[in-house]
């Protein structure tokens, strides 16, 4: 016999049945104003492909989010493939592409994407102020902001007064176990690669290329990681960029520095560039990101950065630290690299075929 005490569940009635629909028909409600608050973000956010470094780039994208009030969705490129992984996706999503604004850590990237007709013309407000050398004549990129290519050498092991002439000695004594630099595939690296190809030509620097690998010069994942092994002492000297140096010496590293100066009398001044991609969406928004980076106040702004990055535009010498100041002396000496785009794709090619071997 059942307990007395125990009553079915009572039947839910009419009101109850008509609040769970109203709170059903809330909740999807809010749902719909989410997903669509959501989707309205989404439309309105610049994606950014970025191959600069993060530490540098990050501050300056959120400034312009801020005082642009669009939002911004960055992807960055690794250390090791610097702009070139970055570089190539954008060739396969060329037909469909997925990024607005292309922010490169090298020119001659962002010139092999503009024969692939991946970029979108755009003369913006800031395009006449940078040096002709500097930026694209059909205005499909634009540089800024520049670093040179130099050697950084352990002061304890090569005193600053005979750096010169020490390195020179060591570069001709076919012992090269004390250098190091990064694997010429990537970034700053390839474009060094490329002058020198064109300048020496094809045959020179293939000789040239094994004939170091067997004085046994170090090859290592980056800039960021030559400049790591000098200043811990594990080589002597090595080729990197000036960011990466001055972010060893702020570090309180005992290192030194020396521009690298090509045999026609050129220093290699390598500028960001930056520019819009072909198809994008947001052409308003990507055109005001493109003026914002190429500014006299972003120049300004990388110059004062630990990356002291090197201003191509006018902007008062006054206004920048010393040490860009002394830089700008050497920059004003880059080679135009503008043509290198065919010696660097038949250097690439060659290293390809090397590295599948």
């Amino acid at each position: 016999m059942s307990d007395p005490t125990v009553r079915p569940l009572a039947q839910p009635g009419p009101q109850r049945r008509f609040r769970k629909i109203i709170l059903g028909l809330l909740g999807i409600g809010v749902l719909a104003w989410l997903w669509s608050a959501w989707h309205a973000h989404a439309q309105k956010t610049l994606v950014v492909y970025c191959a600069h470094d993060s530490i540098h780039a990050e501050a300056v994208l959120r400034d312009f989010e801020k005082r642009s009030g669009i939002p911004v969705s960055i992807r960055y490129d690794t250390e090791a493939t610097k702009s070139l992984g970055l570089v190539e996706l954008l060739i396969r999503e060329k037909d469909a592409p997925r990024c607005d604004v292309f922010w490169n850590g090298e020119l001659l990237g962002m010139a092999a994407l503009a024969e692939r007709g991946v970029l979108q013309p755009y003369r913006g407000m800031h395009f006449d102020r940078i040096p002709a050398r500097y930026r694209d004549a059909d205005a499909r990129w634009i540089g800024f902001a520049a670093r040179l290519r130099v050697w950084i050498y352990h002061t304890a092991r090569i005193p600053p007064t005979e750096a010169a002439t020490i390195i020179s000695a060591r570069l001709r004594s076919g012992d090269l176990s004390r250098c190091a630099v990064a694997k010429p595939l990537f970034g700053t690296r390839l474009t060094e690669y490329a002058a020198l190809w064109d300048s020496w030509g094809a045959v020179a620097v293939q000789q040239w290329h094994e004939e170091t690998r067997r004085a046994g010069l170090r090859e290592v994942n980056g800039n960021a990681a030559v400049k790591d092994a000098v200043a811990a002492g594990v080589c002597d000297f090595g080729l990197t960029d000036t960011d990466d140096f001055f972010s060893a010496r702020d570090a309180g590293r005992p290192v030194g520095m020396l521009p690298v100066w090509l045999e026609d009398g050129t220093t290699l001044c390598i500028p960001n560039a930056v520019a819009i991609i072909r198809g994008t969406r947001h052409a308003e928004a990507a055109g005001k990101l493109v003026d914002f980076l190429t500014s006299a106040e972003t120049e300004l702004a990388l110059a004062r950065s630990s990356a002291r990055q090197i201003p191509l535009g006018p902007v008062p010498d006054e206004a920048l630290p010393a040490e860009v100041r002394e830089l700008r002396a050497s920059a004003q000496h880059g080679r135009d690299l503008r043509g290198l785009l065919p010696a660097r794709a038949a250097c690439l090619a060659w290293l390809k075929g090397l590295e599948s071997r």
